[in-house]
């Protein structure tokens, strides 16, 4: 995708939360809202893959290699080898993840 792609999209998005009636705004963003859940889930897999790609099984590009190559944070590279799939703010603490134990 292009800047000017992404500069379209951003655009848009704009122009929704410009609009002057609140329900029809509201009504607008909720489409919005539901339709991205949707894609991201599909965005999610393709970016999983091509990391596992760029990988190469340890024989291409190293986890910080990809995150440059991309433009997407170390920690999200990461997450796709340890098979994390949530949002940040629901991430599990180093302790939960190796059973509790210090």
């Amino acid at each position: 995708m292009s800047d000017e792609e992404v500069r379209r999209v951003s655009d848009a998005l704009d122009a929704i939360e410009q609009i002057a009636d609140r329900e029809e705004r509201i009504r607008a963003q909720s489409q919005i809202m539901a339709e991205q859940i949707r894609r991201n889930r599909e965005w999610s897999k393709e970016r999983a893959a091509l990391i596992r790609e760029l990988w190469d099984d340890g024989d291409g590009l190293s986890y910080r290699q990809i995150a440059d190559r991309l433009q997407i944070k170390l920690s999200t590279v990461q997450d796709v080898f340890r098979g994390y799939k949530g949002s940040g703010t629901t991430r599990p603490k180093a302790e939960e993840t190796q059973g509790g134990h210090e």
